[in-house]
């Protein structure tokens, strides 16, 4: 077993030769065979997938911060996941005119499906990068579990997160999900590192800190646990100091990381333009009460506008759907609800097992706050928000507790190696079920992803991703047929060969032939679209996403 094989304690057989070449080749061949795996879904996944909803909104103002430097579009997020995802579109050539009148979300039909380019390739393109960056991220949840609990710990958070179902679906989008939560994670580890050399990590630490915070708005919610993991790392640093002036330093290191992090925000804006050139959009939402503390953060004023579109989303009233209840509002227990849905059983039980792990094994006791307190803070700050859209918003909880998982290769229990290797083999087998359908995932407790659809809606199911797939659903199976669609997603039928209508634009006993649903709108189905659908004898469904059904 390789994660036997690779132990450091594990003694080697009488009469062997030292391990430790053969024992680094092996660790070698693990990582880059996990992060391949990992690879093969995300490329297979992003070259099949349509737009999903907000896909479309990034690439057009990534093309357009591109091509005319300007902060017009998107403000509601800060542009650095705009800059990566267009490292990728600067390779086609995009032409968007300057005076271009439309919202963001007509920029990015326009982008996709009217610039005379193939949307497959400029999707492809926009989403490699955000691909590459996930399986960076892998490498930095390895060494930090590897820094806990040596090489083989590292081999079984690195399995964990390259066989996660929401990292591979998420990480294949052009989307700023898996970036702000992979950019946190990172300040993390160089602040567990910083503890023995802080000269050395902490800069690093508030790159990647100002990163996360520059990618999206809700980083923000990080920064003080940073910025106290940044005095505790000094704190611990074996130089002789007393403890009010280990403290003073401390203080010091963390005003320091701060101000790293506030550049890279700045600078991220200066790129897109040196001028920084910026009128606020139409109807903010007024800054009162405590929101109004916002605007004394130190940080572009763009910045500070795009908090206040958000402040105007989460006045919003939302709709939730939760094991199969539509609830009007958000509900406070949604992300710890749906987060073991989505999840492997396999690595839930590693999940539980690393954080008592983490917690009883005393040379692990130290990492408690650099792993558990950032993704207890930041799910506790997601709680709040008022949109139940899916387990994306909590994306670094499973980024942080594959790292807190390590920590059971450290139980010195005769069982605990073979009880690993079964939990990780179990998860593999789990998430390779699922090839290529990631994002409508859910373990095999709640029906595996077919039955996803019954438990969760949204970006957990049924995110526009499954337009293509319908496409030739519709042509090799029900070709010629009269098609009624409920589409919910970003993607233009017409240009994938649907010739559908609107069912809800006619009176019911009008409705004849195929009718095509997306699976979030039937969750919410209402009024007449529920009466079409009482009458209607489902036949078929499509990505686990789409349900077609024939009326007579």
């Amino acid at each position: 077993m390789i994660i036997e094989a690779i132990r450091e304690d594990v003694p080697p057989p009488d009469g062997a030769r030292p391990p430790g070449r053969w024992r680094r080749w092996l660790l070698a061949f693990a990582v880059v065979a996990l992060l391949a795996e990992m690879a093969i879904a995300m490329v297979t996944t992003a070259v099949e997938q349509t737009p999903t909803i907000d896909e479309p909104v990034y690439v057009g103002a990534a093309v357009f911060s591109l091509e005319h430097h300007s902060l017009r579009y998107n403000p509601e997020h800060p542009p650095l996941g705009k800059l990566l995802i267009a490292t990728g579109l600067a390779f086609a050539d995009v032409p968007v005119d300057a005076g271009f009148a439309g919202d963001q979300t007509r920029l990015g039909r326009y982008v996709l499906y009217e610039s005379g380019h193939d949307p497959g390739r400029l999707l492809l393109l926009a989403r490699l990068p955000v691909i590459v960056l996930t399986l960076l991220f892998g490498l930095v949840v390895f060494a930090f579990a590897r820094d806990l609990a040596g090489p083989a710990g590292g081999v079984v958070a690195l399995a964990l997160y390259a066989l996660s179902p929401d990292l591979i679906a998420h990480g294949s989008l052009a989307t700023l999900d898996v970036p702000v939560a992979g950019f946190l994670v990172t300040s993390a580890w160089l602040l567990w590192r910083a503890r023995e050399r802080p000269g050395r990590y902490l800069p690093f630490a508030g790159l990647a800190l100002g990163a996360a915070v520059a990618t999206k708005m809700s980083a923000l919610a990080a920064v003080p646990v940073v910025l106290l993991l940044v005095v505790l790392s000094v704190r611990h640093t074996r130089r002789p100091q007393r403890t009010f002036r280990r403290l003073g330093t401390g203080v010091a290191a963390a005003a320091g990381v701060a101000l790293i992090a506030i550049a890279v925000v700045w600078i991220s804006y200066l790129v897109v333009d040196p001028r920084l050139r910026w009128a606020p959009p139409p109807g903010l939402p007024p800054s009162e009460g405590l929101r109004a503390l916002a605007g004394l953060l130190p940080l572009p004023e763009p910045y500070l506008d795009g908090m206040r579109v958000q402040f105007g989303f989460e006045d919003q009233v939302w709709t939730t759907f939760l094991f199969g209840s539509v609830h009007v509002g958000a509900l406070w227990y949604y992300l710890p609800a749906a987060l073991p849905v989505k999840t492997p059983l396999g690595t839930l039980a590693l999940w539980v097992a690393g954080v008592v792990a983490l917690v009883a094994v005393p040379r692990l006791r130290p990492a408690v706050p650099y792993v558990l307190l950032p993704a207890a803070v930041l799910l506790a700050a997601a709680m709040t928000g008022s949109r139940d859209l899916g387990v994306r918003y909590a994306l670094f909880v499973p980024m942080f507790l594959v790292i807190a998982a390590a920590g059971v290769v450290a139980v010195r229990r005769r069982w605990a190696p073979v009880a690993v290797v079964a939990l990780v083999a179990f998860t593999a087998v789990s998430s390779l079920r699922a090839f290529p359908y990631y994002l409508p995932y859910s373990n095999e407790a709640f029906g595996g992803p077919e039955q996803t659809h019954r438990q969760l809606h949204d970006s957990n199911v049924d995110w526009g991703q499954d337009l293509g797939r319908l496409a030739d659903r519709l042509r090799q199976h029900y070709p010629g047929e009269r098609v009624w669609l409920v589409y919910k997603g970003s993607g233009v039928p017409s240009y994938y060969g649907i010739d559908a209508a609107d069912p809800l634009a006619v009176p019911p006993d009008a409705v004849h032939g195929l009718l095509v649903v997306s699976d979030s709108a039937i969750a919410k189905a209402d009024g007449r679209l529920a009466e079409l659908l009482r009458t209607t004898t489902p036949i078929d469904e499509v990505g686990h996403s789409i349900t077609i059904g024939r009326r007579p």
